[in-house]
């Protein structure tokens, strides 16, 4: 069995090109230079899992040509990742019902606060149909798919990761506690953010997120929620390790897979 993974965004929360900038990368007519916001989906027999839907959500959905999906799943509550849900009013529509997303209580709060209309004790007819679960840092099914939350750190803020199978990914990190290196331990295929090659406060930069890499041994690796100071594609592709690969938007990986469905009979 195969899932595919494809990558919807690998930019960081402006995307590239920045807005008013006439940095190279800016202006560069390379399309692998040319980032929406950080997001991906697994297709896994057909059934389509998002991670993070931000305020580029709808052109993700229609440039991959996405029908219908399964869940949408959360890293945390930052707009750059939650902008676009209500944009899953199109998917209300194919399903004829709400679509469930899954995220911590803290991204439940902002999601509740941001998109207050959705959840309002009178809701005005066509706003989006959420059903919102609550997860915390123990594994969790959609189906029959195991889906193992990784908690990171983004600064001080707590962002999940998520691992299905020998697949895992994680953005917004600066810090990863031992305790989720170990549910790290056996992973094939890492998507990790790698910001630009300057230290920052609450992203990995390029030297950490190669660390990482490192310490966790995927077969290949993909950096993700890359910013314009990160340099152009082509120039920073020829510097990494031959498993390491700048994740570019529309990147589609066939990723083998055993684990992904439990027997729980």
């Amino acid at each position: 069995d195969c899932m595919k993974l494809t990558i919807l965004g690998s930019g960081t929360s402006q995307g590239i090109p920045v807005i008013a900038c006439d940095c190279p990368v800016c202006r560069s007519a390379d399309p692998h230079d040319k980032r929406l916001r950080a997001s991906a989906m697994l297709d896994i027999k057909g059934k389509k899992i998002i991670i993070d839907a931000g305020p580029d959500f709808r052109y993700q959905m229609l440039r991959s040509q996405v029908k219908d999906l399964r869940a949408i799943l959360l890293t945390h509550g930052h707009k750059d990742h939650i902008g676009g849900l209500d944009d899953v009013r199109a998917f209300n529509w194919v399903k004829q019902g709400a679509v469930d997303v899954y995220g911590n209580e803290g991204t439940r709060e902002v999601v509740y606060k941001d998109f207050s209309y959705a959840f309002a004790a009178f809701r005005y007819p066509g706003v989006p149909e959420i059903n919102y679960h609550v997860i915390d840092d123990r594994p969790f099914y959609i189906d029959d798919i195991q889906v193992v939350p990784i908690p990171v750190l983004h600064y001080k803020m707590p962002v999940l990761g998520f691992r299905i199978g020998n697949f895992a990914y994680i953005t917004d990190a600066k810090t990863i506690p031992a305790s989720s290196m170990e549910r790290l331990k056996g992973v094939e295929y890492l998507v990790i953010n790698a910001l630009r090659k300057e230290l920052h406060m609450s992203h990995f930069n390029l030297e950490e997120a190669l660390t990482m890499i490192a310490r966790i041994q995927p077969k290949s690796a993909f950096l993700t929620h890359i910013g314009h100071q990160m340099g152009l594609s082509a120039e920073v592709s020829k510097e990494l390790p031959v498993q390491v690969k700048l994740a570019y938007d529309t990147l589609e990986i066939e990723i083998p897979d055993r684990e992904i469905f439990e027997n729980r009979s």
